[in-house]
């Protein structure tokens, strides 16, 4: 999406990926004047999980990945350092959570605080009129509105819209999503045809300061007091104790692994941090109809109305479905979806939609 003329400055955010390895590019095509930014956001000797094998959007190969990039399209490339800014608001965060018995999504703190925060500020030092990420979205400005829009992108099986529901309207202005219209395939084919060295680059889907994936070594590599505190809290089936648990940061909503032989297929349905207690049930036990969000941000409209209708989403894989909305005096909102949802959890977000549009999101506070 082109918004202004020629020799426009724009940072662009450079993962060492493919799909920012083409933003940039296409930018350029488009007369940009094109800045490469990659993000420092943590060391890999300090979350550990995979020393020595650096290859996530933050390893040594990200970097070197994206500097050639930038050297192939003769663009300028940068490295800046953000580990105290993410550190504060994404892991420390991503910890919190867990401590009190919810799932974050660090991804969209990620967005909103570091991308669109302190990138955006960066950009703007460097007198750029815009950011730009390789993310597979659409903005458009409505004018009737006045506000800007975000829709899903052309390729639905790479829709990362549910993970930018917490911009602001001063950030989208500042925002271009140059692949939006694109499939991945094509994608890719844009990467050869500029001879860029990210073309056939597999992706990564993991936390990235999580590189082994295993969030529970994390925690307690970073709160070694977890388990001797924590462990020993009772299992609870039926309302009866059934055994104890490793510590209730180390369960989520719906997970089924780690919690014993029961004779029967039992998932956590339920954490509790002040008695310290983990619930577990059957399938039918997960599947509710009824949420309790906060924080939230709206994209295309500028206020809710009760009885409003929406489509909505509770994870990033999943399928948006019909739902009613009401607000609460608190500023919270109750959101009633047509049919039960299985394993709604709090710390995650749930994401409005109507159509292809983006009307907002909030974080899951708790289950009704």
């Amino acid at each position: 999406m082109t918004r202004t003329g020629k020799n426009t400055s724009v940072v662009v955010a450079m993962s060492g990926g493919v799909d920012s390895s083409v933003a940039a590019a296409l930018l350029l095509e488009q007369g940009y004047n094109v800045i490469g930014i990659t993000m420092k956001t943590y060391s890999f000797d300090e979350v550990g999980g995979n020393v020595g094998n650096e290859t996530s959007c933050c390893g040594l190969d990200a970097f070197n990945d994206a500097r050639m990039v930038a050297v192939k399209l003769g663009i300028p490339h940068y490295v800046v350092d953000f580990t105290e800014q993410f550190g504060r608001e994404v892991i420390d965060n991503f910890i919190d959570e867990y401590l009190h018995g919810r799932t974050p999504n660090p991804c969209i703190i990620c967005n909103k605080k570091i991308k669109w925060g302190e990138l955006l500020k960066k950009a703007e030092s460097l007198g750029a009129s815009y950011i730009a990420t390789g993310h597979y979205a659409r903005i458009t400005y409505d004018e009737r509105t006045q506000r800007y829009n975000v829709f899903r992108p052309r390729d639905e099986m790479k829709d990362q819209t549910y993970a930018l529901w917490g911009l602001s309207q001063d950030a989208l202005s500042k925002t271009l999503f140059p692949i939006g219209e694109l499939t991945k395939p094509e994608v890719r084919e844009i990467a050869a045809k500029y001879g860029l060295k990210t073309a056939r680059k597999q992706e990564s889907y993991e936390i990235c300061f999580v590189a082994d994936d295993d969030y529970r070594r994390f925690l307690t590599e970073r709160k070694p007091e977890l388990e001797t505190e924590l462990a020993g809290g009772d299992i609870l089936f039926n309302g009866q104790i059934v055994g104890k648990h490793r510590g209730f940061p180390f369960y989520t909503i719906g997970q089924r692994s780690g919690l014993g032989a029961y004779g029967e297929r039992v998932y956590v349905t339920e954490i509790d941090p002040v008695t310290n207690s983990v619930k577990i049930g059957r399938n039918n036990d997960l599947l509710h109809r009824e949420l309790i969000a906060k924080d939230l941000n709206l994209i295309c409209i500028s206020e809710l109305h009760d009885g409003d209708r929406v489509q909505a989403k509770v994870r990033y894989k999943d399928d948006a479905k019909p739902a009613t909305l009401f607000l609460n005096d608190d500023g919270t909102l109750r959101i009633i979806f047509d049919e039960p949802r299985r394993a709604i959890t709090p710390g995650q977000s749930v994401v409005m939609y109507d159509g292809e549009k983006l009307v907002g999101g909030g974080v899951i506070e708790r289950i009704m």
